[in-house]
């Protein structure tokens, strides 16, 4: 099951482009993150997509596919681009990711698994 949550603490389960939508624009002061997660107690590892809006204005999406060895961020202005790339992780489209220039930066987390 997929859920999303961001900084105030509300959730949405199996969420919606619609949802996504609407979480990402209510990102401000307050309320800077939405993660989008797999909850599944039986996988083992981190899934998730999320979105950071930074004090410049500009959106960090990261998304991290089970271990800390591929976790990936990248930075973009477009709100469309990240409720696309939200969207389209939780749909399980392949080519999501495919609009960014992604870094890995598992090197952040290697003390973290």
């Amino acid at each position: 099951m997929l859920q999303a949550r961001d900084e105030h603490g509300r959730r949405v389960g199996s969420p919606k482009t619609s949802a996504l939508s609407r979480m990402v624009a209510n990102l401000g002061r307050g309320n800077a993150f939405v993660i989008v997660e797999r909850v599944d107690a039986e996988a083992d590892g981190d899934w998730y997509v999320q979105v950071w809006l930074r004090d410049d204005n500009t959106y960090q999406l990261e998304f991290r596919d089970g271990t800390a060895a591929e976790h990936y961020q990248t930075r973009t202005i477009s709100q469309e681009k990240v409720i696309a790339a939200l969207s389209g992780w939780s749909e399980g489209r392949p080519e999501w990711k495919d609009t960014f220039m992604w870094n890995n930066i598992s090197t952040l987390f290697e003390d973290a698994d």
